[in-house]
């Protein structure tokens, strides 16, 4: 019988690196697109005090729908595009981090788990400032505000209106906390996207090792990638929501301490207030996981280096039968827009 598990991995050094980079920005901004009202919602309800203004993921969707129309649902949005810069370093990062550890150890998971930690802190140390900038955006309400900050003119996000919001937003903090500002929040970001990235790897390859021992040879592995994809988003995304919520809250709300918010939370909402905005998390997780593990496949392919084309095996539904993804695009559309990582075997 074949061994599913001995398939052979397009790595970092098989790639025509201009052809991947713009391949690869392309199919970020697309997922961005599909999933970042559900990034917007999932902000709003971790920094609502109890259910002050949302029910629930559908209920705040509604509503806000109906209050600003559809560009209430990207509020921010433009900003939050210049993480593509960091979902570029991550890339790299992750690639040779991948390529080093491979000298010390064969084993997937470990390599995952070492370059997906790598990658995160790279890409946060960009990030952070984009955030912190995207989400006081996002906190914007027709008349009223969530977070600290409040844009003056009319919020309607189009033109160069939304870039005046922006200006107006970043002077703000400048004004509030200086540079520092920027990176409030930083240390929580970490801790929640370093083991969020690192935890993403090895569920990945757990769920499709297991699967690939239950699917029949003839079914095609991008099956089972594709369903080992959003698997592991959930489990990542359980296991780190109770430190996004107070990331969140450390940003938005201009908190200065990860241990005091922590309390605050749990003495106010009590163990549940950890588990605000899962269910949007995992939202636009599960679908954007699924286009990236699927897309990525074709990614690779693409971006393959032309002399190496011929000497890579291929399944019978015509795509290579395992390559290995890159980790800031999940991560991007978990976090912001935004952050985990497809991977595969």
């Amino acid at each position: 019988m074949e061994d599913k598990r001995n398939i052979q991995i397009i790595e970092w050094e098989h790639l025509d690196k201009k052809k991947f980079y713009v391949f690869g920005v392309a199919m970020t901004m697309m997922i961005r697109v599909s999933v970042y009202p559900f990034t917007l919602i999932r902000t709003r309800l971790q920094v609502q005090k109890g259910k002050s203004l949302y029910h629930g993921t559908f209920d705040a969707f509604i509503k806000i729908l109906r209050a600003d129309g559809v560009t209430g649902l990207y509020r921010g949005f433009l900003v939050n595009t210049f993480t593509l810069i960091s979902g570029q370093c991550y890339v790299t990062t992750y690639e040779l981090t991948r390529k080093f550890v491979a000298d010390y150890s064969q084993s997937n998971t470990v390599k995952s788990l070492v370059a997906g930690g790598s990658a995160s802190l790279v890409a946060q140390s960009i990030t952070v400032p984009i955030d912190v900038v995207s989400q006081h955006l996002m906190m914007q309400r027709k008349g009223e505000r969530m977070g600290r900050f409040q844009v003056r003119g009319s919020p309607e996000g189009r033109g160069i209106v939304a870039f005046g919001q922006t200006k107006d937003i970043i002077r703000q903090i400048l004004r509030a906390d200086g540079l520092r500002g920027f990176y409030r929040g930083y240390v929580a970001s970490l801790l929640t996207y370093i083991p969020n990235s690192a935890v993403w790897w090895p569920f990945y390859h757990f769920y499709a090792e297991q699967l690939s021992y239950l699917c029949p040879k003839e079914c095609p592995h991008i099956v089972f990638q594709a369903v080992s994809g959003p698997l592991a988003a959930a489990t990542a995304s359980i296991l780190t929501n109770p430190m996004d919520v107070i990331r969140t809250r450390v940003q938005v709300e201009g908190k200065s301490s990860i241990i005091l918010t922590f309390r605050q939370l749990m003495a106010e909402e009590g163990p549940w207030g950890l588990m605000k905005g899962l269910s949007a998390r995992i939202i636009s997780a599960t679908p954007s996981t699924i286009v990236i593990v699927v897309g990525y496949e074709s990614l690779k392919k693409l971006s393959l280096r032309p002399e190496l084309v011929d000497s890579r095996h291929w399944s019978h539904s015509g795509n290579l039968r395992v390559v290995e993804p890159l980790g800031f695009l999940i991560s991007s559309s978990q976090s912001r827009a935004s952050r985990g990582a497809p991977g595969s075997q």
